[in-house]
């Protein structure tokens, strides 16, 4: 048994659906990704308490996602134009399509897939002295697919 797995190598790209509700059958491979921000799934906690309850007693309800994660990168020239690209992709969107992101972690058969929407511009990042220059791409969470059947990336251009 592995102690753990390192996030060196681990990929980060998005796909769009040709089919409306079907998964992408390629992804763009995303560079320069910094961070990914974790998604949770936690439950709603629906009170279930009665009178003759002391204590109060929950059910579990609806799961929320947090509804956004934000995606770190660092900002170059080369990583502003794959955003551009990704941003106007979206904007084309139509009949239903919608836009997959994908992680790859090297050493897994299967990826986390999720349905988000990206900003509708590229956000500014904010700067500080003798620092590295990232700009964070908040995606809005449609829907959490989870880990499914990894797509190998395409290169980005």
């Amino acid at each position: 048994m592995e102690a753990g797995i390192s996030t060196l190598g681990i990929t980060f790209g998005y796909g769009v659906e040709a089919t409306a509700g079907t998964k992408p059958s390629t992804f763009t491979k995303l560079n320069r990704i910094n961070n990914i921000g974790g998604i949770t799934i936690e439950p709603e906690q629906i009170d279930a308490s009665a009178l003759e309850d002391a204590i109060t007693r929950y059910v579990k309800g609806r799961a929320d996602t947090g509804g956004s994660s934000p995606i770190t990168v660092n900002f170059t020239p080369e990583t502003k134009e794959e955003w551009g690209t990704l941003i106007a992709a979206y904007k084309e969107l139509s009949g239903g399509k919608r836009m997959w992101f994908e992680t790859i972690v090297p050493g897994f058969d299967d990826a986390f897939f999720v349905v988000a929407q990206p900003p509708e511009q590229i956000p500014q990042p904010e700067f500080a002295q003798n620092g590295l220059l990232t700009v964070d791409f908040n995606l809005t969470i449609e829907e959490y697919k989870g880990m499914d059947a990894k797509v190998a990336f395409t290169p980005a251009g």
